[in-house]
């Protein structure tokens, strides 16, 4: 049997006087009314395949607020089929057109209501039931760990100097492209050059400054580690202001930082490998969304 299929796409969304309304897709091949989505393109990031494959099919350029509960199915050949949805929200920008008018020929912006009763199948209804009943997103945080950068023992200066070895950078190439995606207003690191060093590709690309901040270090005493945690809280609480920004810290600190924004005692599930991350999702105060990059 061949491989699962893996795909992604969105609920994209926008408000047009004081209503939500959200874009359903036809397919003439199938007869049927969808939510844009398409096949990931060989090791392409699933965030990057969703925003992808909603430019294409809507001509909107969505921009990714929130991970969505994963969508299975088997299709009529027996092969299973995963997608991966992503909470959108329409860019400013003008509207095109469709890519390719054979495999989208109609875009209709709609009521959820109206959306929900026009689309073809139960698991796309579901999904738009989900959405809706979300409470309002105020601010998206992507939080990452820099990327590799050999081994601590082996460099012979003080640490702060490491930089990112080969892999490393590869690595902040690669969060640069996904990370672009979610169109970040504030780009915050850790001093370490090695922090710095992962972000800076996304802050060329973008054009923004990089802001260094020591209370996205992880402390030189590990006893320090729940009191910094706190302190890096407080200090997304104020970066949430700006709606939208990026952080890059340090290993010792981004699973205690990340349970304590979860509510939960132990760290040890959020531990984060090295040039990956989280987003992370507010509806004021209130984290709605937790999702590994």
């Amino acid at each position: 049997m061949p491989p699962p299929v893996r795909a992604a796409g969105g609920i994209l969304w926008r408000r047009i006087r004081d209503e939500t309304q959200i874009c359903v897709v036809h397919r003439p091949a199938h007869d049927d009314w969808s939510l844009p989505k398409g096949k990931l393109h060989g090791g392409e990031h699933t965030l990057a395949c969703a925003v992808r494959e909603v430019f294409e099919e809507t001509g909107v350029r969505g921009r990714p607020q929130l991970r969505l509960p994963e969508v299975s199915y088997v299709l009529p050949d027996g092969v299973p089929k995963t997608v991966d949805f992503w909470l959108m929200r329409a860019g400013d920008g003008p509207a095109g057109r469709p890519a390719d008018p054979a495999e989208v020929d109609r875009v209709d912006w709609l009521t959820p209501q109206a959306a929900m009763a026009r689309l073809s199948y139960g698991v796309d209804v579901r999904l738009v039931e989900h959405a809706v009943g979300l409470p309002p997103v105020t601010a998206v945080v992507a939080l990452i760990r820099h990327g590799r950068a050999g081994q601590r023992a082996a460099w012979p200066g003080p640490d702060g100097l490491r930089p990112l070895d080969p892999a490393g950078l590869r690595q902040a190439a690669v969060l640069a492209e996904v990370l672009a995606l979610v169109e970040p207003r504030r780009l915050v690191t850790a001093p370490p050059v090695r922090c710095v060093q992962t972000v800076q590709p996304l802050a060329d690309r973008l054009g923004l400054p990089l802001e260094r901040d020591e209370t996205m270090a992880e402390p030189p005493d590990p006893a320090e580690a729940p009191q910094r945690a706190k302190d890096a809280a407080a200090r997304l609480a104020l970066l949430r202001m700006d709606a939208t920004a990026v952080v890059c810290t340090q290993g010792k600190l981004i699973a205690p930082l990340v349970a304590l924004l979860d509510d939960a005692a132990d760290p040890v599930p959020y531990k984060t490998p090295k040039g990956s991350g989280w987003v992370l999702t507010w509806s004021g105060e209130r984290l709605i969304g937790l999702t590994r990059l």
